[in-house]
């Protein structure tokens, strides 16, 4: 029987990323608070919340510090316009954000999502290209199994079927570089055991249209939508170098994978490289308000700066960019990262977590790989665990375990038949070995 807040839902709301016909047997679960690692619905059932909804709640739901900086930002200024005016919450956290970020990164475009914050990094790059003398540099080039967003410029420089088939015609006709895939490495390697060989296509992609491409965007060393598909450092500096070679822009989306997720503060940390755009959010605001940055080196911005008579400026806005109350969430998400030892507890709780997956899945018939990058950790279900192949995408078994685990309390949603953990930085052992036990149980109520 739906309760009342239910049906309405369900008369009124289009979800996100759903079949709503799926909700005639699943219907929306509603969420009355959270608190830590975990969410309670109206009937007061616990739900572990594994994948930080949707990856962004960095340190758990209700964190009173990041909490009380939004308090007492909305009793001061809730927004103003950030064209030709400013404020200290945004000036604040752009000086702490150039201390942190891979070097050279040092001027920030603020607007309020993802999707936004690659877009801006689009234009920004091609506007750049054209803008420096090099007018033929038009194309983007991207991985393939790579996901950006869902605006027409972020769909296009994305490669997933699922997001990108039905808009092919509206999108831009981007250059798509075959991505690493170490699971089922067609070089016959293993991840931590390789020359980069995959980087060939790469290379020969960028001799064939390097002179027209304005910029390369990669999610750096995690695929998340392609099934978190982890690549190797050594891949990623090959990217920048084969960019530097070209006078190709590095863009690096680091929307999912910033501030810690990977085990350092950016995931292109691992491969000491700076990229020449970077684009945050999720994390960013810890999870709390739509924020987002595209940042950027001072040689790029200087490409734009000009007497306005030459039509040299960057003329693109978002009526909430640098919103304050998201400003004082993304520096109260600061202050937690550099006065409490999150990181700390992170790379602890990240080999807790490889060690408790390991022996509850590893070595189940069906488990193709258990993969982890810091916290982030995929579990990839396959048919036949000596082939690796993959499971009849018609069985929708990944959808089957995570209604199973809704039922028992965990909160999974795989991608396709890859379940994932990627839960907030701080959350208790107890609260991880549970979730992998819960996480078990579903595999095995399926197979």
């Amino acid at each position: 029987m739906l309760s009342p807040l239910q049906q309405l839902d369900l008369r009124h709301i289009w979800h996100p990323c759903s079949q709503m016909k799926d909700y005639e047997t699943l219907p929306p679960i509603v969420i009355e608070r959270g608190a830590g690692s975990c969410l309670y619905d109206t009937d007061g059932k616990e739900y572990i919340d594994i994948i930080s909804s949707w990856w962004c709640n960095l340190l758990g739901h209700c964190h009173p510090r990041i909490s009380a900086a939004i308090h007492d930002q909305l009793d001061q200024l809730e927004h103003v316009i950030f064209a030709n005016f400013s404020h200290r919450p945004a000036i604040v956290l752009a000086a702490r954000l150039a201390e942190i970020l891979p070097r050279g990164l040092t001027k920030f475009n603020f607007s309020d999502n993802g999707s936004a914050a690659v877009e801006a990094a689009l234009k920004m790059s091609f506007q750049y290209q054209a803008q420096t003398g090099n007018a033929r540099k038009t194309r983007f080039m991207c991985l393939t199994g790579a996901y950006h967003g869902e605006t027409i410029g972020a769909l296009s420089v994305g490669a997933v079927d699922l997001y990108t088939q039905i808009y092919r015609p509206l999108l831009l006709d981007a250059i798509r570089l075959d991505a690493p895939d170490c699971f089922r490495c067609p070089f016959g390697k293993t991840r931590d055991a390789c020359a980069c060989e995959c980087a060939s296509a790469a290379e020969a992609s960028f001799a064939k249209f390097g002179e027209t491409t304005a910029a390369l965007i990669v999610e750096p060393l995690l695929q998340g939508s392609a099934g978190m598909r982890i690549y190797p450092a050594a891949y990623l500096r090959r990217l920048r170098d084969l960019c530097d070679r070209y006078g190709v822009l590095l863009i690096a989306d680091e929307i999912a994978t910033g501030f810690g997720r990977t085990g350092k503060m950016f995931a292109c940390d691992h491969a000491e490289i700076s990229p020449d755009i970077m684009c945050l959010s999720k994390g960013l605001s810890g999870g709390y308000l739509p924020f987002a940055i595209t940042a950027t080196t001072e040689r790029v911005f200087a490409a734009f700066y000009a007497d306005y008579r030459e039509g040299r400026a960057f003329m693109h806005s978002h009526t909430y960019s640098g919103n304050p109350l998201g400003c004082r969430a993304a520096l109260a998400v600061l202050d937690v990262l550099a006065s409490e030892p999150i990181f700390a507890t992170a790379a602890a709780n990240a080999e807790f977590l490889t060690g408790e997956l390991n022996a509850a899945l590893l070595d189940h018939p069906n488990v193709g790989e258990i993969r982890h990058l810091g916290l982030i950790h995929a579990v990839e279900l396959v048919a036949d665990k000596k082939t690796k192949t993959a499971l009849p995408a018609a069985r929708r078994t990944g959808y089957q375990i995570y209604r199973e685990a809704l039922r028992r309390g965990l909160l999974l949603r795989p991608l396709g038949d890859v379940l994932y953990f990627n839960p907030p930085l701080n959350t208790p052992r107890e609260t991880l070995a549970r979730a992998v036990a819960l996480c078990r149980e579903a595999v095995e109520s399926e197979f």
